[in-house]
């Protein structure tokens, strides 16, 4: 089965068409940038444009940079506020004339990185961690998808939200040495651990590539390793997710068959 993935961010919008079996790409990968302001309407107007490119008839999955609960965005953590409410599955289906579904982008790079990835195969409760502008995090039980744990977004000891302390972007903003800045994402990770106890974290995002600099900083007594997946997870990721709801729908309408 091929499914278009579609990734949000806030600087571009990616997508290209998935191999819902291996997780390969079929094509390049199209980006088109992120509208100004980010608003609903602009938004679906690039999410046409990239379904156009591909001319593309058939599902879509969506990964989405805020809250979402069933198709709906629920925060505007680092979106336009005229997102809150709006439900972006619909949205977008009727932008498009096609089945869309919409959810968490770190989630749906989570979901990439624990069907074909690092993740694969893993038990017990995995976290999965972005490192970029923020601190994108997707949490699985038992391979099972526990949706929006939305950690980046936390209270440091401040009061400031985490991941302004403790993302790639505030390492790059205040020219910080990686030894430096590794401290301080050891203080989320172990956060993280007093909070939720999982067992075993999976670091993806720019900054993993250079665990190597920060790794002696790390000192959580749980498993912490590298994933595999790296600028197609959240388009990946996207159709994993349409391709389980597609899943769930079929096994409904023939259970009740």
């Amino acid at each position: 089965m091929e499914i278009l993935g579609l990734d949000i961010g806030g600087s571009g919008i990616k997508a290209a068409p998935v191999n819902i079996e291996t997780g390969e790409l079929l094509a390049e990968r199209y980006r088109v940038p992120t509208p100004r302001p980010t608003k609903p309407e602009s938004v679906a107007e690039a999410v046409l444009t990239l379904i156009e490119h591909f001319d593309w008839k058939g599902p879509v999955g969506c990964g989405f940079p805020t809250v979402v609960n069933n198709g709906q965005c629920m925060t505007k953590s680092n979106i336009h506020k005229s997102w809150v409410g709006v439900h972006v599955d619909q949205l977008l289906a009727e932008k498009t004339g096609l089945p869309v579904t919409v959810i968490n982008d770190a989630d749906a790079a989570g979901l990439a990185e624990m069907t074909f990835g690092a993740g694969k195969g893993k038990m017990g409760l995995v976290v999965t961690v972005t490192i970029g502008t923020g601190l994108g995090t997707g949490v699985f039980y038992n391979g099972q998808l526990i949706p929006n744990f939305e950690l980046g977004r936390i209270y440091y000891k401040n009061g400031e939200i985490i991941e302004y302390f403790a993302a790639d972007s505030a390492r790059k903003n205040e020219n910080l040495s990686y030894k430096t800045w590794g401290k301080r994402f050891n203080k989320f990770l172990k956060h993280t651990v007093r909070i939720i106890s999982p067992d075993l974290f999976i670091l993806g995002g720019g900054a993993s590539k250079k665990l190597d600099k920060f790794e002696n900083e790390i000192t959580v007594d749980v498993p912490v390793i590298v994933a595999e997946n790296k600028n197609e997870a959240g388009i990946i990721g996207a159709a994993v997710a349409a391709h389980l709801k597609i899943n769930k729908e079929q096994t409904v309408a023939g259970n009740r068959a």
